[in-house]
């Protein structure tokens, strides 16, 4: 076996050769010589390179109109940039960057070529994001100079740069690559050979466990996405993305990741692999979960699948006065919600105390509106007139809709609606706000089963926009109708779902973070690294390991256990350092440690 080189620097990378012009290779062509590098670009399709230029031609041209480049510094960037279908172009190459068709067999035969064409001291890099680098080098006559860059589209946008070393790799090539990376203004991260590496390694487990959800017929396409979207302040639901992504490339990456791994999480969804033999690969082909204006667009236009706006076949019952028991942040905010939508709110807590406590909360989060001015003092002190706090759930006798924000205790929810069921008039609406608990076992609790509803918000509140509606098999269909009208006064968007555990948003988010924590927990890469690849690879808002500390390590835990009792998939099993690091009482910001130190308050 060859062995890594000592760490002699490379010469800088000034002259790159790019192998393969599809979108994202010419996106990096257009990246290196806005940095000011000679870039060969090389396709064994004629068309395709011709195509390359033309793209840079248009794409220059509007960042002339635009005002971030003059037409000077255009034509400079545009002279920087060659296309060709002779590979033998990369002979005077500094680095080759690669980025065929995801195939062992296209890309080896382009490794093997090339090292009978560029010097022996050249970086051959492969943009690979689902092969194993380590294979791929080891094929090559200098193993040692092969390393992966990945690249994320679009490659002028984005700002990760995934830099993989296999066993085999010289420290120097990826010192001289990471330098390279950081010159294009880009984020490098670096990663061993695995899978997926960091991002796609955690996203596409995401992505395919949406697919099996949608395919289960759990939800439908538009809730998943605007769940996950909404619920977690993604910029794209899971089912748009992997149609953007192209369904096809989805389906390798889970092959090549559950060949190695052998984790049902990865296993890829039998839906994707229809879709893919249909030619149904998403927007490229103009169909794939949703129907576009045309293939490469993305213009979703009605199919048979799109919710008909005709209304709900049943009518709600009537809701003009809601009790919510509770006396959390959670409680609290619920009650603002409805209170500022018009509705009278009884705020019921275990003593009249704490309900005027979590009245003083509303009053306070009102005020920050008002300074905000996000609303008058005069609408924010009728909000507040709304609100009647009390230590006694009798005074929920008249309420048209009852929903409870307590503990995340099923036996201490199943005794507060044996309560509701005796308090509460004959057809008020009986709702738990609960985020994994099953909704059937506070419905059995009471003597109208039929009456009870899951009513999941998102904290904070006043805030988060999402409700995920959670009908158990014995909820009346006027229930159901009642709750997405109420959903709809107090300005919520309502998605549909059935009791399972986790519903939708903490059915995917929570394995997500699961596998993050596996990755630290096998050395695989450091929390920092995972959150800036998340962030700048995926788009997420937080890191997983932000996300973590701020949702408290407890309550994933609690979770993630729910998870993994109901589904029974080993793959969803608690990550062993997340149960270390709870037993330990490092649950996060709350405590002032969990993943990471936080300064006390």
């Amino acid at each position: 076996m060859a062995t890594p080189q000592s760490d002699t620097p490379l010469s800088p990378l000034r002259t790159v050769a790019v192998v393969g012009l599809g979108t994202m290779g010419t996106g990096i062509a257009e990246v290196l010589a806005a940095a000011g590098r000679d870039v060969i670009g090389i396709d064994v399709s004629e068309a395709q390179a011709a195509k390359c230029a033309a793209a840079l031609e248009a794409s220059t041209a509007r960042a002339v109109g635009r005002g971030r480049l003059t037409e000077r510094q255009r034509a400079e960037l545009l002279a920087r940039v060659t296309t060709g279908t002779d590979l033998s172009a990369a002979a005077g190459a500094d680095l080759v960057i690669e980025v065929a068709p995801e195939s062992y067999e296209i890309k080896q035969q382009i490794f093997r070529e090339l090292d009978g064409i560029v010097r022996p001291e050249t970086v051959l890099a492969t943009g690979t994001n689902a092969l194993s680098v380590t294979r791929l080098a080891a094929d090559s006559a200098h193993p040692e100079r092969v390393l992966g860059m990945h690249f994320f589209n679009p490659a002028p946008a984005m700002k990760l740069v995934e830099v993989v070393s296999s066993v085999l790799t010289a420290p120097a090539a990826v010192s001289a690559v990471t330098d390279l990376a950081l010159d294009l203004g880009k984020e490098p991260v670096a990663v061993g050979d695995r899978p997926g590496f960091v991002a796609d390694g955690l996203l596409f487990g995401y992505l395919n466990q949406a697919a099996a959800m949608y395919e289960a017929r759990y939800a439908s396409r538009e809730d998943i996405d605007a769940a996950m979207r909404l619920g977690c302040g993604l910029p794209m639901g899971p089912l748009a993305l992997l149609d953007l992504i192209g369904i096809d490339t989805a389906r390798t990456v889970l092959d090549a990741m559950y060949a190695a791994s052998r984790d049902r999480l990865h296993a890829p969804a039998p839906i994707l692999k229809q879709l893919s033999e249909a030619g149904l690969t998403g927007r490229k082909a103009g169909r794939g979960f949703y129907t576009y204006e045309a293939p490469g667009s993305g213009t979703v236009v009605e199919d048979a699948l799109t919710p008909r706006a005709d209304g709900p076949s049943v009518a709600g019952r009537p809701v003009r006065s809601v009790g919510v028991a509770g006396s959390g942040t959670m409680a609290s905010g619920i009650a603002e919600v409805f209170a500022k939508a018009g509705f009278e709110v009884v705020l019921a807590a275990r003593s009249e105390e704490k309900a005027q406590a979590a009245k003083a909360r509303i009053g306070k989060s009102l005020s920050r509106s008002v300074d905000r001015g996000r609303m008058t003092a005069e609408a924010a002190a009728g909000t507040l007139d709304l609100i009647r706090p009390t230590g006694t759930y009798d005074d929920f006798a008249d309420v048209d809709l009852a929903v409870e924000a307590v503990a995340e205790d099923l036996e201490v929810k199943r005794q507060l609606f044996t309560t509701l069921d005796k308090v509460c008039k004959p057809g008020s609406v009986l709702a738990t706000t609960t985020s994994s608990l099953p909704v059937v076992a506070c419905a059995r609790a009471t003597s109208r089963p039929q009456d009870v509803i899951g009513m999941h918000f998102f904290n904070p509140a006043p805030a988060m926009k999402l409700v995920e509606v959670v009908r158990t098999v014995l909820t009346a269909d006027d229930v159901h109708a009642t709750v997405r009208e109420v959903c709809a006064k107090i300005r919520k968007h309502a998605v549909d779902c059935g009791d399972r555990a986790g519903f939708i948003v903490n059915a995917l988010l929570f394995p997500y973070l699961n596998n993050a924590v596996k990755m630290v927990q096998e050395h695989y890469a450091t929390l920092d690294d995972i959150d800036a690849a998340m962030k700048l690879g995926g788009g997420y808002p937080m890191g997983p390991f932000e996300l973590l500390d701020v949702v408290g390590l407890d309550v994933s835990l609690a979770i993630e256990k729910v998870l993994h009792r109901e589904f029974r998939d080993p793959g969803l099993a608690p990550a062993p350092l997340l149960e270390h690091l709870v037993a330990a009482g490092c649950l996060g910001r709350k405590t002032g440690r969990g993943f990471r130190e936080y300064a006390k308050r």
